[in-house]
């Protein structure tokens, strides 16, 4: 196999060595793109999918650390590895146990350098521009939160680890699943889905793991099974927590022998297999009231990925409306009709028990209702009092200065919580000198020492 080529971000305020390095990396078949500056090298990072930072330790302004650090909360699944001088080793080697993937000693040997890089590529996923071509038609954001999560999906999607996806209803779990099979090895093969929660337990038996002709009353003749015909492919069991405790059994054992035997079968038969699984429910109390067989959900839970509600990402509601209206004009084959801006803001402003699901369906209707280009305040104001508690689901949103002195208060409590109530180490934390921090608590009314063990 040969070796994958990537996205490289070069950071280094020397311009003769950043040159030198680029010119390596190009040469290895990758792309590169350079920044003088930790600065730089954030903004770069709007504009250029990066598979990997290399970034000098050293550097005027914003170092290596500090763009370290930034990187592990604007992309922390991506790789950094730092160039360091002799006399730096000992930062370096601390700075991979606070996240950076590797680092490489002055001067940078070739070899060394590509074989890094390599490394760095083979456990970065699926590139992400093939990532973000496979969501993007389906999966409709702007919000970090969101962000993140589906930079953990890359990650896992080109693994056969198993997937738990987890999240209120409504949320996109099943769309989640597919855009993992779509960025799979397995993508060729079915993608199959089936709600464990829709039948009764004998007909969900026989759904996933087939039945022999006469094994029941109704049984007239053979089915594989939805196992059987996802065979190379994707599994998503939906709603895996209100599979019967009987049918738990065995499926925990179809996941440790990769072996199904169908209903009224006296042989096993092999299946290749990859299950990605969904529940809305809290597993863990699901586990502690004897509903849930715990082997069986670190079994699917290798990898668990919450979904937010929409109600957390509220800078979503506004895009998402208008990508269901430019669907519904798709389907229709009409003008794409758009939301009159107090119409928009109550849609923002409303709580949406039924997440994305209910946001589709109450965008649909107003489609359907208005018969001129432009959605009224009235039309959404009546589709919204339709919804079950409606009215008591709009939320009032805070003035923005309001909404930045909770966020700056809450963010000083939880400095005080992580250094013991230490006004020195939480000021080091926050990177402020202690008079502007003790200046800050003093704002907004902070006794540290309620936070003291």
């Amino acid at each position: 196999m040969s070796a994958r080529s990537g996205n490289i971000l070069l950071v280094d305020d020397d311009p003769s060595l950043r040159r030198l390095l680029a010119l390596r990396i190009e040469g290895a078949g990758h792309t590169v793109e350079t920044a003088d500056s930790g600065a730089a090298a954030l903004r770069a990072l709007d504009e250029f999918a990066a598979d990997c930072v290399i970034t000098d330790l050293r550097m005027n302004g914003m170092d290596g650390i500090d763009l370290l650090e930034r990187l592990t909360e604007k992309r922390p699944s991506l790789p950094v590895i730092l160039i360091t001088a002799h006399g730096t080793i000992p930062e370096a080697v601390a700075a991979t146990q606070r996240g950076a993937l590797d680092f490489l000693s002055k001067p940078v040997d070739k070899d060394i350098l590509l074989e890094r890089v390599a490394a760095a590529l083979g456990q970065s996923g699926v590139a992400v521009e093939d990532w973000r071509a496979i969501w993007a038609d389906r999966i409709v954001t702007r919000s970090p939160s969101m962000y993140r999560l589906l930079e953990e999906a890359r990650l896992v999607a080109d693994s056969d680890t198993s997937v738990l996806v987890t999240g209120a209803s409504g949320t996109g779990k099943e769309v989640l699943a597919r855009a993992l099979h779509e960025a799979s090895p397995r993508r060729r093969h079915p993608f199959v889905a089936i709600n464990c929660g829709a039948m009764p337990e004998q007909l969900l038996e026989s759904e996933l793991f087939g039945h022999e002709k006469g094994a029941f009353t109704d049984a007239k003749q053979a089915q594989q099974g939805l196992f059987r015909s996802a065979e190379g492919g994707t599994l998503f069991l939906d709603e895996i927590g209100d599979m019967p405790l009987a049918l738990q059994v065995k499926l925990l054992r179809v996941l440790q022998e990769r072996e199904v035997r169908p209903v009224g079968a006296s042989q096993s038969l092999p299946v290749d297999v990859r299950v990605v699984s969904a529940t809305h429910r809290d597993l863990g109390m699901n586990i502690e009231a004897e509903e849930f067989r715990e082997d069986l959900y670190y079994r699917l839970a290798v990898v668990t990925l919450a979904l937010p509600s929409l109600r957390d990402r509220p800078e979503d509601i506004a895009p998402l409306a208008r990508h269901f209206l430019e669907l519904i004009a798709r389907r229709n084959g009409r003008r794409t009709k758009v939301y009159a801006p107090d119409a928009l803001e109550l849609l923002c402003a409303h709580d949406w028990p039924g997440n994305i699901r209910q946001l589709s369906n109450v965008v649909e209707q107003n489609v359907t209702l208005t018969r001129g280009h432009i959605i009224s305040l009235a039309a959404v104001e009546k589709a919204l009092a339709g919804q079950a508690g409606s009215r008591e689901r709009t939320r009032t949103l805070k003035p923005l200065a309001e909404a930045r002195d909770d966020f700056v208060r809450d963010y000083l409590i939880q400095l005080l919580q992580i250094a013991d109530g230490n006004v020195a180490r939480s000021a080091r934390l926050a990177k402020r000198n202690r008079t502007e921090f003790y200046k800050l608590l003093n704002r907004h009314e902070i006794d540290s020492t309620l936070y003291k063990s």
